[in-house]
């Protein structure tokens, strides 16, 4: 059988990344915290941001993860989904937006084909 790509979260993991470097896990931990806690951004937008920007990172673990945690705040399958179609526009539009260096590219600095 083929290895995953991705390993299935487990506690061995979970417990070696913590013993490799316990207390910097510990501070990103805390920041976590800090940054999903409700302040000017209630804590459902904080993970409705959270999944789209996982779906544009593209990590299984986040979108996992924080479609649980909008779920948990109140998101509605629908929030949830916009979301996720707000990353795919912003993801398409980038490449639209960089297509400028392509064109700038092929007009301006490489010599036309005869």
């Amino acid at each position: 059988m083929e290895k995953p790509m991705y390993p299935v979260v487990s506690r061995e993991i979970a417990k070696k990344r913590e013993e490799l470097a316990p207390e910097t896990l510990s501070a990103w931990r805390a920041f976590s915290r800090q940054v999903f806690a409700d302040g000017a951004l209630p804590a459902k937008t904080k993970e409705l941001i959270a999944v789209a920007v996982a779906h544009v990172t593209q990590c299984p673990y986040c979108i996992r993860h924080h479609a649980a945690g909008a779920r948990a705040r109140g998101a509605s399958e629908n929030e949830i989904m916009e979301a996720i179609w707000i990353a795919a526009e912003m993801r398409a539009g980038a490449a639209v937006a960089h297509s400028e260096l392509a064109i700038d590219e092929i007009e301006e600095k490489t010599p036309k084909p005869d």
